[in-house]
């Protein structure tokens, strides 16, 4: 019969920290197997050192290449595919020899472990147990004496090895994160934490549990120092306390047409960095509580004394969050708090304005790319301009044969512009002119239409909803599945 393949998990250095089942796998075990560089030295071995006994047999997985280049025609991955390959091909035979094999892991067997690539090549052939052990990250997290996540706090865990752009998008959206694999990519993690806005919170822990541990804060840390058996830990912000400023700032993010899945990694680490959120709150519910921020919704008719305040909080020194539906820049918050931030007394306070999906890109991509070509953005609404210079506009853009994106086309007190604006466009367009009536996209009431602009109803049409008209060139195709889609084509054709 064949012999048993163990996954043993030996913990994260301290072998005091090994469970018991793993010491107890460990005595059962014929082979002990373990993965070591070329220089023969094995950290697993050395945890496990006194369980291992003379009449083991070892099994020393050597790597031919760690950081080091390779001449092997395949590069690294090849000579690492062929290394496993091999490895596993001995570990088989002790194993068909009815041989019990322990492979020998730091921290859990199935978290970026070497052993994993023994498991997924013997798993489904040989009767397995994977040993599970306390983890780098969770050993990190006791020696600093901090929480990793309370709450609803999110964990991220990210390999140091993912690109600088990556690591600062996903650090600046988590709540809480560890960064593992440090050692040459120290310098580039380091960046993407102050890019990020994080680094003044993160912590750095080397070889947890182990000789030579050193925990510190991770910007006092010289990158020359810093070995790959280290963690950057980014610990629960529940109860954190704001660091003091003299002066704050106010960030305007824009949340997409609708909940989470629409917004930014950087907008969402806004949100989440803020001491103060303010917004009409409709949209401030979108955003998830989170202990120690203050909230302060509002009407949408109050724009203009909604930015004031926020300014105003940032002078006591709060980093303060204007919540904005969309892209805060089009026909949003972004304008209103920019107009009140010119005023000299606000002349001095930090203002950034996040990008957002906007209405019209949502409901484009919805129904189609009616935006494909050339386009205009209009808003409809005359409580801040005239209708006269609404109609001339629409005249201008349809004459010129550019599809249309109509934001705030009606509401409970406006409901004669849409029928205006279809008579003022049949001028220019023919009655088939696609339609897209996008209403509450991304939300749950979502509805998206597709219909002729001679058939646009207005009472159709409220405040959530967005009109894409098309232009002379926009198609409209139904599918293999019956479903229609509109386009138009990138392509112009010549007069």
């Amino acid at each position: 019969m064949s012999g048993r393949l163990y996954g043993v998990g030996l913990g994260p250095g301290d072998p005091s920290l090994m469970t018991v089942r793993a010491v107890e796998v460990i005595a059962e075990a014929d082979v002990i197997a373990y993965h070591s560089a070329r220089h023969g030295r094995s950290i697993a071995r050395s945890i496990a050192a006194e369980h291992i006994r003379d009449d083991h047999i070892e099994e020393p997985l050597v790597y031919p290449v760690t950081t080091e280049t390779t001449d092997h025609p395949g590069g690294y991955k090849g000579a690492m595919e062929e290394f496993y390959a091999e490895a596993s091909a001995r570990l088989a035979a002790h194993l068909d020899a009815g041989r019990t094999v322990a492979v020998l892991a730091e921290g859990d067997p199935l978290f970026y472990g070497s052993y994993m690539h023994m498991h997924k090549r013997l798993a489904d052939r040989y009767d397995t147990e994977v040993i599970p052990g306390v983890t780098s990250v969770s050993a990190a997290a006791a020696r600093l004496g901090a929480p990793l996540a309370e709450g609803e706090e999110v964990l991220t865990i990210l390999p140091g090895t993912l690109s600088e752009g990556e690591l600062t998008a996903r650090l600046a959206a988590t709540d809480a994160a560890v960064v593992m694999k440090l050692g040459r990519t120290f310098p580039k993690v380091r960046r993407a934490l102050e890019a990020s806005g994080r680094l003044d919170a993160a912590r750095y822990v080397e070889r947890a549990t182990m000789a030579g541990e050193r925990l510190a804060g991770l910007a006092d840390v010289e990158a020359g120092s810093v070995p790959y058996f280290s963690v950057a830990v980014l610990p629960s912000q529940v109860d954190a306390e704001p660091p003091a400023r003299e002066r704050g700032e106010v960030v305007v993010v824009g949340t997409g047409p609708a909940g989470p899945l629409w917004l930014t990694p950087e907008s969402r680490g806004a949100l989440a960095a803020a001491d103060d959120l303010v917004g009409y709150t409709t949209y401030l519910d979108r955003v998830p509580a989170r202990p120690g921020q203050r909230r302060h919704g509002s009407d949408n008719r109050v724009e203009a004394e909604r930015a004031e305040f926020a300014l105003q909080l940032a002078q006591r020194g709060r980093k303060v969050a204007v919540v904005s539906g969309g892209d805060p820049g089009i026909f949003a918050m972004a304008t209103a708090v920019l107009e009140v931030a010119s005023q000299e007394e606000y002349r001095d306070v930090r203002v950034r304005v996040l990008p957002g999906v906007t209405a019209a890109n949502a409901a484009a991509a919805r129904a189609g790319a009616p935006l494909g070509h050339d386009y205009a953005t209009i808003s409809l609404s005359d409580r801040l301009k005239p209708w006269g210079v609404i109609a001339e506009r629409l005249r201008a853009a349809a004459s010129a044969d550019l599809v249309l994106a109509l934001y705030n086309p009606g509401s409970r007190s406006r409901t004669r512009q849409v029928g205006k604006a279809r008579e003022l466009l049949l001028e220019h367009r023919t009655p088939d002119t696609p339609v897209v009536v996008a209403r509450d996209v991304g939300g749950s009431g979502e509805r998206v239409q597709i219909v002729r602009l001679a058939d646009l109803d207005p009472a159709e049409v409220d405040m959530r909803t967005i009109l894409l008209v098309g232009s002379s060139q926009t198609q409209v195709v139904r599918r293999g599945d019956g479903e229609e889609v509109v386009w138009t084509p990138r392509r112009y054709p010549e007069a």
